[in-house]
């Protein structure tokens, strides 16, 4: 099965509402990012053991780890989580930043250092949302 296959397969999994904000934020990605690399993480590890849950990313990005390893890992990406959605925001350095930017105008919303959980979309200003991870591609250098 193909990456955008899993990731229709993984949103239509999700109850309602929850699956229209996903498949939105989706399509909002898509418009953001055309043409990007798209990603489909299970949320299981190399021994098949859930480590995290599923999520879709978008864009490519190298990480540099201790000891110079690098991998490759998505710009952005979502998941459901047990009380709505988590979208993340990778690459930035500064953990603050979100917070500080972008926190208070989001409306109702949890931000952590790469992370913005939120029950529904129709909690949180979207063009806030937009701006952030438009924020978080030129932090990184927009790479696709």
């Amino acid at each position: 099965m193909d990456v955008q296959a899993q990731i229709d397969q993984y949103l239509l999994g999700q109850p309602e509402p929850k699956r229209n904000d996903m498949q939105t934020l989706h399509r909002t990605m898509l418009t953001l990012m055309p043409g990007c690399r798209l990603w489909f993480l299970d949320g299981r590890n190399s021994d098949n053991k859930v480590v995290s849950n599923p999520n879709v990313g978008h864009g490519v990005q190298l990480l540099k780890h201790a000891g110079g390893k690098t991998r490759e890992f998505y710009q952005i990406g979502f998941s459901a989580n047990t009380t709505g959605i988590s979208v993340y925001i990778m690459g930035i350095k500064d953990k603050k930043y979100l917070a500080e930017t972008f926190g208070k105008r989001l409306g109702k919303a949890s931000v952590t250092g790469y992370c913005i959980k939120f029950k529904a979309l129709n909690d949180i200003n979207m063009e806030v949302l937009e701006a952030a991870i438009r924020s978080g591609l030129e932090v990184q250098g927009d790479k696709d």
